[in-house]
């Protein structure tokens, strides 16, 4: 068994029914990619869309991609076509341009709401009063061509294992509150990463978004 094969069985043995092991794939080579895959490995993540657009057409079709950094409006055509999950959307822009590119290519997509959890003004997404906003309007009438199906958050880079538990425990009570609001396409709550992911499950994350203890340290 390879390495990448033993941390992803690794992973999985700890993992509660029901959540989604995204792996993060970003800086690492195509043969790293396909040794996951050949571990029975399906959901993968990228930050970039150029790197995405580079690996995709590479790897098997039954791969479902997720787009997990900021994306600019004016690339959100490029991935349209076969892209499964944007769990980046940061602003009402963003989701009308994705709704948009989705009806050209007579597709759905499937989004998630980015949260701004974390105490870092560097992370990106909506306030909780933003999302509420949002969701109380109704962007399904708006934007027929998406389906929101969760939301996604990121907290802050720190030791402070506490605080990482309270942002977390944020996100989970707001997942909670709009689910509601969101219809029963809204199940999924995607958060933690590779330093924190034990505390994210702990907190209710249906899906954790692992890189480094997947695929060792990036290459950059």
């Amino acid at each position: 068994m390879s390495a990448i094969a033993g941390n992803i069985a690794r992973i999985r043995s700890g993992l509660p029914a029901g959540v989604t092991l995204l792996a993060v794939s970003k800086f690492h080579p195509v043969e790293a990619l396909r040794e996951a895959y050949d571990a029975g490995q399906r959901v993968f993540g990228e930050n970039r869309v150029q790197e995405l657009l580079a690996k995709q057409p590479l790897l098997p079709p039954d791969i479902e991609w997720h787009l997990i950094g900021t994306l600019q409006t004016n690339k959100v055509k490029y991935i349209a076509p076969f892209i499964h999950t944007i769990q980046s959307i940061d602003s009402p822009a963003l989701l009308e341009e994705v709704d948009r590119q989705a009806a050209k290519c007579n597709r759905s997509l499937r989004v998630l709401l980015e949260i701004h959890i974390a105490a870092e003004a560097s992370k990106h997404g909506f306030s909780p009063d933003e999302c509420r906003t949002l969701l109380r309007n109704g962007p399904a009438d708006a934007c027929p061509h998406i389906r929101i199906g969760g939301l996604m958050g990121m907290a802050s880079f720190t030791e402070d294992r506490e605080q990482v538990r309270q942002e977390f425990r944020s996100l989970r009570t707001l997942f909670d509150e709009l689910k509601p609001l969101a219809g029963d396409a809204f199940n999924t709550l995607s958060m933690g990463m590779s330093g924190d992911y034990p505390v994210a499950l702990e907190e209710g994350s249906t899906l954790i978004r692992i890189g480094a203890s997947i695929f060792g340290e990036r290459r950059l």
